[in-house]
């Protein structure tokens, strides 16, 4: 296949029609919308901050519009595609910046990929991506959860799950992620992008936010551990600390000395507990179960 020209990023028209003339159509099941406001796109990029020496992993890069703009900067990138027709014109567009070994692809399911990648290679200094509505939780949850972070990671996701990425305690949106996410990361939203800025329309509201890596980390004795407990403490909603925790210590006692040393009252819930009560508590935890 002999390099092709892009079609217009901006034009949904375009698009669908570029689609439909080589037999293709957008997936549900995949999670695909493409982000066809031009200065959004810039905007996510200038935030992104890379230059010529700077490696990047991009999630879904569909048809290269976020692809393009990256390579633009002169970045090393490296993309996680599951579409074989998307991978196809990838290799098209960006044939040049493969020759010269700045650009290259890596099929399939990122969810399965991304560990692989980085075990061979180590990690590059940015992650980004217009995360598929599907997938954005469960991947940013399990790099944090194998213990890898990314000195800055910027993504466009389904609102919700920023806000529940960014969520405070005593709102209703604040979840073991949203512990996991503000234990490894400092996050901050960039914008909200409407139905409108996609094609095809999604049916909900996006927001684009950064992470960056906390220096003082991991803030506790047994990381491990803590995320254990952290989930403990929320996996039942509607009960209080000391029941959810009993329930995984198997001691009523170690765990009632335990709020007591940490200073938590047994019956509130865990959506009152702030990141660093709950670090406590796990180093308490850890104290009194090493004895």
């Amino acid at each position: 296949m002999s390099a092709m020209n892009h079609p217009d990023y901006n034009s949904p028209a375009e698009l669908k029609a570029f689609l439909e003339s080589n037999g293709m159509a957008m997936q549900k099941k995949f999670g695909q919308n493409f982000l066809v406001n031009e200065q959004a796109r810039i905007k996510l990029i200038d935030n992104l901050d890379i230059n010529e020496k700077s490696t990047v992993w991009e999630v879904g890069p569909g048809l290269g519009s976020m692809t393009s703009e990256i390579l633009k900067r002169g970045a090393n990138l490296t993309v996680f595609e599951i579409d074989r027709g998307f991978i196809r014109f990838l290799h098209s567009f960006f044939e040049e910046y493969e020759k010269k070994g700045k650009f290259r692809i890596i099929e399939g399911d990122v969810l399965k990929n991304w560990k692989n990648v980085y075990e061979n290679e180590g990690l590059p200094d940015r992650f980004f991506g217009n995360l598929p509505y599907n997938i954005a939780a469960t991947l940013i949850a399990d790099t944090i959860e194998k213990d890898v972070r990314f000195e800055k990671a910027v993504f466009t996701v389904q609102k919700e799950v920023a806000l529940r990425a960014c969520a405070k305690p005593c709102s209703e949106d604040y979840s073991s992620f949203s512990i996991l996410c503000q234990w490894a990361y400092n996050l901050s939203p960039l914008m909200d992008l409407a139905g409108g800025n996609f094609w095809p329309k999604p049916n909900v509201d996006s927001r684009a936010f950064q992470m960056l890596k906390k220096e003082e980390f991991p803030c506790c004795k047994n990381p491990q551990f803590f995320m254990k407990v952290q989930r403990a403490l929320f996996s039942s909603r509607r009960k209080n600390v000391r029941n959810n925790l009993s329930n995984f210590i198997r001691n009523s006692d170690v765990t009632l000395a335990a709020l007591e040393k940490a200073g938590i009252d047994p019956m509130v819930r865990a959506e009152a507990l702030t990141v660093e009560k709950i670090l406590l508590l796990s180093d308490v935890l850890t104290d009194i179960l090493k004895k």
